[in-house]
C-alpha cells in the first residue's frame, strides 16, 4: 500500500476558486484584446483617429497580459483591500476612461459585468457590494456627464443608469450566495476526502496485518484484493498478480463453489474446504464469506457487488485448541503427580527390595522394567510440578549478576563432560568479561536447556551446533544457540514459549516456558528466528534462540534457590 503524499491533508478547498480566478484572468485579456482589435478596426473602416481610445486599450491588454503571467498561484485575500487593484481597479478604470474617451455610439456600460462578477465570485459580500455600488455611482455619473455636454431627457438618463446598477447589485448578490455555498459544499467534500482516505489506509493496514487470510472476489470469480496472509493460504506456487481468477487454478475450485453460492443466496455462507496440490499435503481452511451488497441495493447506488472471504487455517486453529486443552490438562497433571509421588516411591522401594531376592534372570529382567518405567513415571512427575516451583523461586529470587564468558563456559563443559562423544558444538565467547544481570543456576538452566533442544535436532557435522555470546554495536549483550536443524512448522513457532505445548508426545513441554521465565525474571528476553550462519559446508540455515542481558556493573553474586533442581 502506498503512504499518501505529504500535502494529500492540505485545504483542497480554493482549488475550484483558484481556476475560476485563472479563468477571470484570461477572459480579461480576452476582452482585451478584442477591444483593441475592434477599436483598431474601427478606426481603419470610419477613418476616424482616436489616439487616445488605443492608447487606452493596448494599455488595459499590457495590464491584463502582466498580471496573467504573475499571478499564477491564486486570488487575493477576499476582503476589500488594495490587493484588488490590479484586477478590479484595472477593470473598472478602462471601462470607464473608454466610455468617457470615445466619440461614437458604442457604449461600454455591459463590460462593468466582468469586475462584478470578479468581486462576487472570488471575494466577500463587502468586496461585491462595494464594486456594484462603485459602478452603479460610474453611471450615474456618465448620465450627469453626457447631461451637461448634450441635450435630451436627463431623467431618463439616471433611471436607466439607476436600473442598471439595481440589476447590478442582485447578480452580485445572487453569484455572491452561489459561490459561497459552492465553498461549503467544497470544504464538506474536502473533509469526506481526507476521511475516506485515512479510512481507506486504516482498512488496508488492517488487512495486511490479519493473520487470517482475506480475498475479495467479484462475481466473475476474479480475486480484487488479496492481503499476504490469504495468498500463503491459497499456496499453489507461484501466484498471479492481482487481480486474478480463482478458477485458474483447480485447486481453488471449493473457493470458487462458495463465492458463486453466497453470490447466489445473497446470505453469509461458511464451510470447511481443503485445498489439494499436486505433490502438497491438503490445505484445510475454514471458510467465511459476506457480501458487500445484495443485488437490489448495488443496482440502486450503481455499484458492484462483492464477496469478502475470510480463510482460517484449520491447523492453527486446532493447535489453538490443543493448546488451550494442554495448558488446562497441566494445571490437572500438576494435581496428579503431587499425589503419585508417594505411591511411586513406594513402588520403587519395594521393587528395589524384590530385586535382592531375585535370582532368575527372567525375573530380573521383568525387575529393571519395573524400575525403568517408574524412573520415567518418576520424572514426568518432577517435570510437572517443576514449574510451580520455578514459579516460587523466580518470585523470590534475589538479584545477582555473572561474568558471562567464564559462566558460558563452565556450563558448557559440564555439559558436555556428560557425553563427550556426541556433545560437540562450535563455542565462541567475545562478550570480553561482560558482567550481565542473571543468577548463575537460572543461566545454567535456560542454557542447558536450549542446548538439549539443539541437540535433538541438529545434524551430525561437527559446526551443527555453534553456542556464541557477543556484543552489538549499540552495546546489546547476547546469547545464542544455533543449530541445522530443519525449519518449524509456522503452527509450532507461534507457540514455542507456551506451557505444555510440544511437537513431540514423549515431551512436557514446559523447558522453553521455564526459560521464558526466568529470562523475564532477570530483565532478559528470549526469542527465536530462522536464522543462516557461515560454516564450513557454506551458508547453512538453522534454527537460533537469542537471549539478549541487561548489562550490569555489580561484581557476580552465586547465591541461587535452585539447588533443588536437578538438570
Amino acid at each position: 500500500m502506498q503512504p499518501l503524499p505529504a500535502d494529500a491533508f492540505l485545504p483542497t478547498v480554493d482549488a475550484p476558486f483558484v481556476r475560476l480566478w485563472r479563468g477571470f484572468l484570461t477572459g480579461r485579456l480576452m476582452v482585451a484584446l478584442a477591444l483593441l482589435v475592434l477599436q483598431g478596426a474601427g478606426q481603419i473602416i470610419n477613418q476616424v483617429t482616436e489616439p487616445a481610445v488605443l492608447a487606452v486599450c493596448v494599455a488595459y491588454l499590457a495590464a491584463t497580459v502582466i498580471l496573467r503571467v504573475l499571478a499564477r498561484r491564486g486570488p487575493p485575500s477576499p476582503g476589500a483591500g488594495p490587493q484588488w487593484l490590479p484586477s478590479i481597479g484595472v477593470d473598472l478604470a478602462a471601462i470607464t476612461a473608454l466610455q468617457l474617451l470615445h466619440a461614437g455610439a458604442m457604449n461600454y456600460t455591459p463590460l462593468f459585468g466582468l469586475p462584478i462578477l470578479t468581486a462576487a465570485v472570488l471575494g466577500t459580500l463587502t468586496l461585491a457590494l462595494g464594486t456594484t455600488a462603485g459602478v452603479t455611482l460610474l453611471l450615474l455619473g456618465w448620465a450627469w456627464w453626457v447631461g451637461t455636454h448634450t441635450a435630451g431627457d436627463d431623467a431618463q438618463r439616471y433611471l436607466q443608469s439607476a436600473l442598471t446598477g439595481t440589476g447590478y447589485f442582485i447578480v452580485s448578490y445572487l453569484v455572491h450566495q452561489l459561490a459561497t455555498r459552492l465553498t461549503r459544499e467544497q470544504e464538506v467534500a474536502h473533509q469526506s476526502q481526507v476521511a475516506a482516505r485515512v479510512q481507506t489506509q486504516v482498512s488496508a493496514l488492517v488487512i495486511q496485518n490479519l493473520t487470517d487470510g482475506v480475498l475479495v472476489v467479484d462475481e466473475n470469480n476474479v480475486v480484487r484484493v488479496a492481503n499476504p496472509a490469504g495468498l500463503q493460504l491459497l499456496g499453489g506456487g507461484t501466484l498471479p498478480e492481482l487481480p486474478f481468477a480463482l478458477t485458474t487454478i483447480l485447486p481453488w475450485q471449493p473457493l470458487v463453489t462458495l463465492a458463486q453460492r453466497t453470490f447466489r443466496n445473497e446470505q453469509p455462507q461458511t464451510a470447511d474446504v481443503d485445498l489439494l496440490h499436486a505433490g502438497q499435503s491438503p490445505t484445510g481452511l475454514h471458510a467465511r464469506t459476506w457480501l458487500t451488497s445484495t443485488r437490489q441495493a448495488a443496482l440502486q447506488a450503481h455499484t458492484e457487488r462483492l464477496c469478502v472471504m475470510f480463510l482460517h487455517d484449520l491447523r492453527e486453529m486446532e493447535a489453538r485448541l490443543r493448546t488451550e486443552k494442554l495448558a488446562a490438562m497441566g494445571r490437572m497433571s500438576a494435581a496428579v503427580a503431587h499425589e503419585i509421588r508417594n505411591p511411586l516411591a513406594a513402588i520403587v522401594q519395594a521393587n528395589a527390595l524384590l530385586e535382592e531376592d531375585l535370582h532368575d534372570p527372567a525375573q530380573k529382567r521383568l525387575a529393571h522394567m519395573v524400575q525403568q518405567n517408574a524412573d520415567r513415571l518418576a520424572r514426568i512427575a518432577e517435570e510437572v510440578l517443576d514449574i510451580a516451583r520455578v514459579q516460587h523461586q523466580i518470585s523470590h529470587a534475589p538479584a545477582s549478576t555473572v561474568q558471562l564468558d567464564e559462566a558460558i563456559a563452565q556450563i558448557w563443559n559440564d555439559w558436555q563432560a556428560q557425553n563427550p562423544a556426541q556433545r560437540h558444538a562450535v563455542v565462541t565467547l567475545d562478550s570480553h568479561a561482560t558482567q550481565v544481570e542473571f543468577d548463575a543456576e537460572h543461566l545454567r538452566r535456560v542454557l542447558v536447556n536450549l542446548l538439549d533442544n539443539a541437540l535433538r535436532y541438529r545434524g551430525q557435522e561437527p559446526d551443527s551446533l555453534c553456542v556464541t555470546t557477543r556484543i552489538t554495536p549499540v552495546g546489546q549483550v547476547s546469547l545464542q544457540v544455533w543449530s541445522d536443524g530443519a525449519p518449524m512448522d509456522k503452527s509450532v513457532e507461534r507457540h514455542l514459549f507456551e506451557p505444555f505445548f510440544s511437537s513431540e508426545s514423549r515431551s512436557s513441554g514446559l523447558g522453553l516456558y521455564i526459560c521464558r521465565e526466568l529470562c523475564q525474571r532477570h530483565g532478559a528476553s528470549i526469542s527465536y528466528q530462522r536464522l543462516n550462519r557461515e560454516t564450513l559446508r557454506g551458508e547453512t540455515g538453522g534454527n537460533a534462540f537469542t537471549v539478549g542481558f541487561r548489562r550490569t556493573t555489580r561484581p557476580a553474586d552465586s547465591a541461587t534457590l535452585f539447588d533443588t533442581i536437578v538438570v
